[in-house]
């Protein structure tokens, strides 16, 4: 889903890319900013322990598997995107991901610490 939602808003906005493409890069990363933040809380909050390892985690997994279906589409697909242009266009955007997973890991994972000291 972490893939999936933001694919299916970029297919229906690409009439943006072409004609407001400032608009349309910046809508994306905030569609894929909503929808890992949104996981992210769904996930963490049905773990126990661990959390700032499982925020690596899921963080790099998510990552890893969105550039993998992206290339999927991008490079070998119907798009036949230049892996540079991939990577400086919207690889870079999914740096994001791991960064907003780790960053809830380490909250969630100081808030347990805090409450065990309770």
């Amino acid at each position: 889903m972490i893939w999936l939602i933001p694919f299916a808003v970029s297919v229906l906005i690409f009439p943006l890319r072409v004609s407001q493409r400032q608009l349309f890069e910046s809508i994306m990363p905030v569609v894929i900013a909503i929808w890992t933040v949104f996981f992210s809380i769904f996930y963490l909050s049905r773990i126990k322990s661990d959390f700032l390892k499982e925020g690596i985690f899921i963080g790099i997994a998510w990552l890893l598997i969105s550039m993998v279906l992206d290339l999927m589409i991008f490079i070998v697909g119907p798009l036949k995107m230049p892996l540079w242009d991939y990577a400086t266009d919207i690889a870079v955007t999914y740096l994001m991901i791991p960064t907003i997973t780790i960053g809830f890991g380490y909250l969630t994972e100081q808030r347990a610490r805090i409450n065990q000291m309770d």
